[in-house]
């Protein structure tokens, strides 16, 4: 021991030099061995999602994409990973979403990809998870989802033509995609992410009026740094016109007509098959019944799809919820649109608040026989609450509530929401606008079919009825001098599919008249609803008590006490008509007795313990009830046709 120490004591300057760099040398060599195999590991992705054969392949081998849709934006944040994990321990392994344009860019040129919206997030827990991401950026969605996920703004252009190379258009898109796709890049495939494949727009051949389009959203994909497999999705007869050279061609349907695929051999020989959309379920309309598809049915038809060795996506696997004013509108086939429901519960295999179904357990059973390790244990549910019901203790008359909305306009002519000059000029998209004018006389109101879509009207205050598609005539009471007729305009949710995307404009849209006369000069006011307002109502002081006769509409308040950890519950409004359910300042969507839809899904998250702030804004009846249930009810069922 001594003489080692010695040794040690007894090295000259340059020997110590001499061992010093050494060490240096080395632990720079060992430094760049380990960041390169870290590198390695990152990088392990080389030859990402080819479809070069009649077989896809991942890094060169055979690969099924075995999909499911959910859509981050109608899911709380706070339950992204439990949806995902279920999704996996269903022996799924990729996970689709549309982008919705209009959320990430609710006014030009104002971008917002934070919490609910952070995709960025969403992508790196589907990757944490090992799923695979197909990303459907649009710029159209069509989703169910207010004008197909297009902003309203565009609107404000009377010239515009959506989906076509109009340069309003596509300069628009292009400064979105300029912000969208440098968010996606570094999560693709070829950089070590999920993503393996990036659809271009959505069913573009049941649209198909520019041909030049296509080639323009591709180009706007390939030109930000998508290198990864792109794809087109559309139904059969959509296949005509939907597709754009360098991208794969994938069908949607429900039911499975060997003629259809036979078709898509055709026109695309040698090349893997893949329904991007294989509806799970069908979505629900205000006025109509519940939609379902019997669980054996759709079982039987995926498993026949897997036999004849097609990749597959289940659209929707969790279908979520349209939160606030987002849901859109069916136009197709109909006398005139019809709003879809809140909920996007879809009758899929996971149901609006992520229970397991039969066709959830079904589904697994299929999909195990695809895999040669075992799935994952089934994630545990998440209690439900059904809470005692509470009594509303204050109300605000809608007409009390006017000082909290935007400056009003005055207009000679109705102004439609859209061109509006609120939200820094951007318009209103979305809710309720006030139209109101003077009159002298009662008489015959004619709506020239110019309402937007449904109407309360109210002479001095005093509600008269409903103008809408069906009612285009209402009698006003004869009254003596100067009165004021108010018209409360519903914007119900703007068509997402079909030929009439360009005429989605909201509110008045044209002129009405009194006894065939014009009626000009009108105030209007933008109630759109949004959290700076709810939160200004709901500290006001302008509240009243119930024990007043309340009146409509208006803005009811309840307080709900959750004692323990909250959890998932529905609202049940029995006793009340139509109207909007918001908690703590949260818009939970709207509601109406027409049905089919009977509760409100209340995610656990966005509860907390104590006090909750529940505020109804209701437009004509209320029995003063708040209800609460563990269990959804989404009115009587039909089968899917």
């Amino acid at each position: 021991m001594e003489s080692s120490s010695g040794f040690c004591v007894r090295l000259s300057l340059k020997q110590r030099y001499f061992l010093l760099l050494c060490f240096a040398v080395g632990a720079v060599v060992a430094y760049r061995f380990t960041r390169s195999r870290t590198e390695v590991r990152k990088n392990r992705h080389v030859v990402g999602l080819r479809a070069n054969s009649s077989q896809f392949t991942l890094e060169t081998k055979p690969f099924r994409i075995l999909g499911g849709s959910i859509h981050y934006f109608r899911v709380p944040r706070a339950y992204w990973m439990d949806r995902l994990q279920k999704m996996k321990a269903c022996g799924l392994n990729t996970v689709t979403t549309y982008v919705p344009w209009n959320l990430h860019e609710p006014e030009r040129g104002v971008f917002n990809f934070e919490d609910q919206l952070d995709l960025e997030a969403y992508l790196r827990l589907a990757a944490s998870l090992g799923l695979w991401v197909i990303l459907r950026p649009g710029p159209y969605i069509c989703a169910e989802w207010d004008l197909g996920g297009l902003p309203s703004w565009l609107l404000r252009d009377k010239n515009m033509r959506l989906r076509t190379t109009y340069p309003g258009f596509t300069a628009a898109v292009n400064t979105f995609f300029d912000q969208l796709i440098k968010k996606v890049v570094p999560h693709q495939y070829s950089r070590g992410g999920p993503v393996i494949a990036v659809q271009v727009e959505n069913e573009y051949g049941s649209y198909a009026k520019d041909k030049g389009y296509m080639h323009f959203i591709k180009e706007a994909l390939l030109s930000r740094g998508i290198t990864e497999l792109l794809l087109t999705s559309d139904n059969k007869e959509g296949l005509k016109l939907g597709g754009v050279k360098g991208a794969l061609q994938t069908i949607n349907f429900q039911k499975l007509n060997p003629d259809d695929i036979k078709y898509l051999d055709a026109i695309q020989p040698q090349k893997p098959k893949m329904v991007m959309e294989y509806w799970s379920g069908w979505f629900d309309l205000w006025g109509n019944l519940h939609h379902v598809y019997e669980a054996e049915d759709m079982v039987s038809v995926v498993t026949e799809i897997l036999k004849q060795d097609i990749s597959i996506n289940l659209y929707m696997f969790h279908g979520g919820t349209n939160f606030g004013f987002m849901n859109g509108a069916l136009a197709v086939g109909l006398p005139a649109p019809k709003p879809m429901v809140t909920s996007y519960d879809y009758d899929a295999p996971l149901s609006e608040a992520g229970d397991y179904t039969t066709k959830y357990h079904l589904l697994r059973n299929v999909f195990s026989r695809y895999h040669t390790q075992p799935l994952p244990e089934l994630p545990s549910l998440r209690d439900k609450s059904a809470y005692q019901p509470v009594l509303v203790h204050r109300h605000l008359s809608l007409w009390d509530t006017l000082h909290f909305t935007d400056k009003p306009l005055k207009s000679e002519r109705p102004v439609n929401m859209e061109n509006l000059p609120v939200n820094n000029k951007n318009g209103q998209s979305y809710g309720y606008t006030l139209y109101e004018t003077t009159i002298t006389s009662g008489g015959a109101l004619n709506s020239r079919n110019n309402i937007r879509d449904r109407a309360l009207v109210f002479v001095d205050k005093h509600f008269v009825g409903v103008l809408d598609y069906k009612i285009q005539e209402l009698a006003l009471p004869d009254g003596k001098g100067k009165r004021t007729l108010s018209l409360l305009v519903e914007n119900c949710g703007r068509v997402n599919y079909g030929k009439t995307l360009d005429e989605q404009r909201k509110g008045l849209v044209g002129d009405i008249e009194l006894n065939q006369q014009l009626l000009r000069d009108f105030i209007i006011r933008s109630l759109d609803m949004k959290p700076g307002f709810v939160n200004r109502l709901g500290n006001s002081a302008h509240w009243v008590s119930v024990r007043q006769r309340p009146s409509f509409p208006g803005f009811f308040q309840a307080r709900l006490y959750v004692s323990s950890s909250p959890k998932d519950i529905f609202i049940k409004l029995p006793g009340w008509n139509k109207g909007v359910v918001f908690i703590n300042g949260k818009n939970l969507g709207r509601y109406w007795s027409i049905g089919p839809q009977q509760t409100l899904y209340v995610p656990g998250p966005w509860l907390r313990r104590g006090d909750n702030q529940v505020i109804v804004f209701e437009e004509q009846e209320t029995d003063g009830k708040i209800q609460f249930t563990s269990t959804p009810d989404y009115g009587m069922t039909v089968d899917v046709e």
